[in-house]
């Protein structure tokens, strides 16, 4: 993390907010399996357009271009929410594909003086940089208004720089979550695990069944990084975790081996692994969810760790969510379960009424709660209906990730400078890809991991 200023730490417990999560899961595992469970919402957009209360000035003849990371489903779902703007306003916006790391991409367009006017940041640190080189622009009264109407102070400051608010959190993510093959679970007499002794009973109950345990997406660094975060969390505590997203502590602390040690007692057994450290750092995450939940009750794999937009990849199965495939928090390895979040910030580069317009509408439920209806989606909006989403699971982790309120932490890479926490094949990821495949050289991994963490904060 490069400052506190625009990474305040969400101060309190994860406690709360994991109690909420837990029992929230429990409670809509056995409600779903209807037809809409596949997040398919139709042609509809869920939007409250007649009803509104959110005045959007008309904008005909404005063009508009946004970037984001976002592909496949993810990306189309955000166009629907993007038509519905340009239904409002009279607009035309354009999506503009990007890729990672995203500052990168947008430097060399800005080199080219063609900046979008407004781009999705999935980190924090993203932000502070785009601040830092003079690119974000700060919201305007209209998206401050909306903003603090609708979220949280927690997710108010983590979209700020200084005392300047940049960002608009649209899209979260709660990485705190397991899915599971229900029926490989059934056949192997296997049962949702709530600490991580528990949850090596039940690999290890699922390999003696004949199926691989985990399925592990190793080809794409940030799924790593996750696995990690919400171990540390869990082991070492959230002022530890504060510290190591700051860089006050160094990754040769104790609290970090212990958690590569704890790893390791996964990543380590290739046979709990699918296609062993090889086979997963050649798959990537997409693949690591559909694996999961095709093949009937002898799939490449029975789990796979990831956030609430593992729903997204399910859907692309014959799957169904709540009955093929079900859930249950990341379980705790030390007093409490781990709450990790993350998430993608609307930032405006170009000010205009237009791109303002754009980032007050995304700040807005009306926003939300179209990509909320097609499933996949989470939002922090705390006025969102929880009705919009399209099943129990996800509307109950939505409603779970909302009364968490401040309790909770944020993905500790996407606070970390790009360069460590956020770019393909270097860092952070490309750090954990190499204890991935060698997960005896604990030492090792931490030296790297200093290394690359010191250059990259600069101290």
């Amino acid at each position: 993390m490069r400052s506190t200023s625009n990474t305040i730490r969400i101060r309190g417990t994860v406690k709360a907010a994991a109690g909420v999560l837990a029992g929230a899961l429990a409670l809509s595992l056995t409600a779903c399996g209807s037809d809409d469970d596949k997040g398919d919402g139709g042609e509809g957009t869920g939007t409250k357009a007649s009803g509104s209360a959110l005045a959007l000035p008309k904008l005909d003849g404005t063009t508009l271009e946004v970037a984001a990371v976002w592909t496949g489903p993810e990306q189309a779902n955000f166009k629907k929410v993007l038509a519905e703007f340009e239904k409002r306003t009279g607009a035309k916006v354009t999506f503009v594909p990007a890729q990672d790391p995203i500052i990168n991409f947008l430097g060399s367009k800005i080199a080219g003086g063609q900046p979008p006017d407004v781009a999705m940041l999935p980190q924090p640190g993203a932000i502070k940089q785009a601040v830092e080189k003079k690119w974000a622009k700060p919201l305007g009264a209209e998206a401050l208004g909306e903003l603090r109407k609708n979220y949280s102070q927690g997710w108010q400051d983590i979209g700020k720089v200084g005392t300047e608010q940049y960002g608009v959190y649209y899209k979260a993510a709660n990485k705190s979550l397991v899915w599971y093959n229900a029926e490989v679970f059934e056949n192997a007499g296997a049962s949702e695990p709530k600490t991580w002794d528990e949850l090596l009973t039940t690999a290890q109950t699922v390999y003696d069944s004949g199926v691989t345990p985990f399925s592990i997406p190793g080809a794409d660094g940030w799924p790593l990084t996750d696995w990690f975060e919400n171990v540390y969390l869990s082991q070492a505590g959230p002022e530890k975790y504060d510290q190591l997203a700051k860089h006050e502590i160094k990754w040769t602390d104790p609290s970090v081996k212990e958690a590569l040690t704890t790893l390791a007692q996964i990543w380590g057994k290739k046979d709990y692994v699918a296609g062993g450290a090889d086979g997963a750092l050649q798959t990537q995450f997409p693949n690591s969810v559909t694996q999961t939940f095709t093949g009937g009750d002898q799939p490449k794999a029975a789990m796979v760790y990831e956030g609430d937009f593992v729903q997204v990849n399910i859907a692309q199965t014959d799957a169904k969510i709540g009955t093929d495939a079900k859930v249950f928090p990341f379980p705790k390895v030390g007093d409490t379960a781990p709450v990790v979040s993350g998430g993608d910030a609307a930032v405006i580069l170009k000010d205009s009424k237009g791109a303002q317009a754009l980032a007050t509408f995304l700040a807005s439920p009306d926003a939300a709660e179209i990509q909320a209806k097609l499933g996949g989606y989470l939002s922090p909006n705390k006025n969102v209906d929880p009705a919009a989403y399209p099943n129990d699971v996800q509307r109950k982790i939505a409603e779970a990730l909302v009364a968490a309120g401040d309790d909770f932490r944020f993905d500790m890479s996407d606070q970390a400078p790009q360069a460590f926490g956020g770019t393909p094949g270097k860092g952070e990821w490309k750090d954990l890809q190499d204890f991935l495949k060698n997960p005896t050289d604990v030492a090792g991994i931490q030296a790297k991991l200093e290394s690359d963490a010191a250059a990259a904060y600069g101290n």
